[in-house]
């Protein structure tokens, strides 16, 4: 039996979710699009989840899209219509699944944290920048490398990259596709913070995420998804909204109660219905 292309581990609400192709770098194909849609899914129906980290096995995050994509492209006829044809497949949502591998984890109900070392070129760069934060080794190299291939990059980076760049500092990594480094990508709030251990600094700070509310932690990322490019009246309703429901409940009280008698808390998962 062949080894899964995305693994999940989950322990004390920390899902630890790690791209399995090391080997090819992590590298997009067919499949493993299918495999990340699938993981986010599980994560989704999973409530004792309350916290990700995502990674890479192997030398890098992601380096992009495979070699046998490209070729496919390359080959057109048959080949590159079943491709794109695969890759623009939409089920119920606005995201295609190529884009909905890395949307999906912004749009995922719980906090997702990114840890990056390596390469995370064109779609693993749009993929890591799908994490609500990401934390990178010093040593990692980034580009958005579609147009080096005559493409658009096309993995929900309208919906990611205009939250951290400017529109002229978007459009000279897109347009040149340059590789930058992880001091660059930090400089310009492309990443978190740097780490010489990314993913032991992911998970630590996963750790200390979990410990909080799940209620509050899901609806603090429903507010700042919705309202952080929203007019006022949006965002403060918003703020109204999803405050009123966590006033008085089960898990508002424990952390209350936690906090007073200076102890861990004790929360229920999903008891809020977030």
């Amino acid at each position: 039996m062949s080894a899964a292309l995305v693994t999940i581990d989950c322990t004390d609400g920390v899902a630890d979710v790690r791209f399995n192709r090391a080997d090819k770098h992590n590298s997009l194909t067919l499949e493993m699009f299918a495999a990340i849609s699938d993981a986010i899914d599980t994560i989704n129906a999973d409530h004792a989840v309350r916290v990700v980290v995502l990674s890479g096995e192997g030398p890098s995050f992601c380096a992009g899209l495979d070699l046998s994509l490209l070729q496919a492209m390359l080959a057109g006829g048959a080949a590159a219509t079943g491709t794109l044809t695969s890759l623009m497949r939409r089920d119920d949502g606005p995201d295609n699944l190529a884009q909905r591998v890395a949307y999906g984890w912004k749009a995922a109900r719980v906090p997702v944290i990114g840890a990056l070392h390596g390469v995370a070129y064109g779609g693993g760069f749009q993929i890591a920048l799908g994490c609500d934060m990401r934390i990178a080794d010093p040593a990692t190299r980034f580009s958005i490398m579609e147009a080096r291939y005559g493409l658009v990059p096309d993995m929900s980076i309208t919906q990611t990259l205009p939250e951290l760049l400017s529109r002229d500092v978007a459009l000279e990594l897109t347009l040149t596709a340059r590789v930058f480094e992880a001091a660059e990508a930090a400089a310009l709030g492309l990443v978190t913070r740097l780490a010489d251990e990314p993913r032991a600094a992911a998970l630590e700070l996963a750790r200390t995420i979990a410990d909080r509310s799940p209620d509050a932690v899901q609806a603090i990322k429903r507010l700042y998804n919705a309202s952080w490019r929203a007019d006022a009246a949006h965002g403060l309703r918003l703020e109204e909204a999803l405050q009123v429901p966590l006033i008085g409940s089960p898990n508002q009280v424990e952390a209350v109660r936690a906090s007073m008698e200076k102890r861990p808390p004790r929360f229920v998962d999903g008891a809020g219905g977030w």
